[in-house]
């Protein structure tokens, strides 16, 4: 199994930031299943980290960040 086929592409919206990226989530699995049964932080790669408005600027990029789950306030799945 590739990889790349566990990917899926996510937004968050923290108070804070607006952050696009990838988390690992098995196949078949929902986006939601995934966020209950993660610890305290959520792995994020492919990072791109923004103000939170729309069109905001961004501020990061990273290969990989934590994300703490006590501050998101949206995580959705993005096309």
């Amino acid at each position: 199994m590739a990889k790349d086929e566990n990917r899926t592409k996510v937004t968050i919206l923290t108070s804070s930031y607006r952050i696009r990226g990838y988390i690992d989530v098995l196949p078949g699995a929902r986006v939601t299943d995934f966020v209950v049964q993660a610890k305290d932080f959520i792995a994020v790669t492919d990072a791109e980290v923004y103000e939170p408005e729309l069109g905001g600027r961004q501020v990061l990029t990273a290969p990989f960040i934590d994300v703490n789950r006590d501050h998101i306030q949206v995580l959705a799945p993005a096309s």
